[in-house]
């Protein structure tokens, strides 16, 4: 069994996501990830933060896939109810996904049915308006500009002791 298949038993058998594994041993999600896919190998820090945080699991069987997963072969999985008391100490709060935040039963409805929120959208949609014609505006006067021959006006060179010299055309 290759590193990576163990470190995915290992999240599996606690129960965690792999973002809230990786939260949990002090990781950045990115490693696990990298770790699962393969791409990368671990570092002796990155297994002893597992052992670490899961002292249940066997040295061994961690690091060479040699044995049992675990010291006591008759523990299946982490004592739940354990482990909620202590998540509900510890409460780690992670963000929300973006499915939560969104508000089904007015998905694609208008928020707000007030004039001055009509008044609102009129407003923002003339200054959109606005800059854009402003910035096609300035494209137009960019290519007249590019057009004209460019001639240079002023050299001037700075020294370390603080001078300077200006040359002018």
């Amino acid at each position: 069994m290759e590193f990576n298949d163990r470190i995915t038993k290992v999240i599996e058998y606690t129960e965690l996501s792999p973002a809230e594994f990786a939260e949990e041993i002090g990781v950045q999600r990115s490693s696990i990830s990298h770790i699962i896919s393969g791409r990368n190998k671990p570092s002796l820090d990155f297994i002893m933060k597992i052992k670490n945080n899961f002292p249940d699991l066997e040295w061994d069987w961690l690091i060479n896939g040699k044995g049992e997963m675990l010291h006591n072969k008759d523990v299946e999985k982490p004592d739940t109810e354990k482990n909620n008391e202590e998540t509900k100490v510890k409460e780690k709060k992670s963000l929300p996904d973006l499915f939560s935040l969104l508000d089904d039963e007015n998905f694609g409805k208008d928020p707000v049915s007030n004039s001055n929120a009509r008044d609102f959208d009129k407003t923002v949609q003339r200054q959109t308006q606005e800059k854009i014609s402003d910035s096609q505006r300035l494209e137009n006067n960019g290519h007249n500009l590019k057009a004209q021959r460019k001639e240079i006006r002023r050299i001037v060179f700075f020294y370390t002791d603080g001078t300077f010299e200006t040359y002018e055309n």
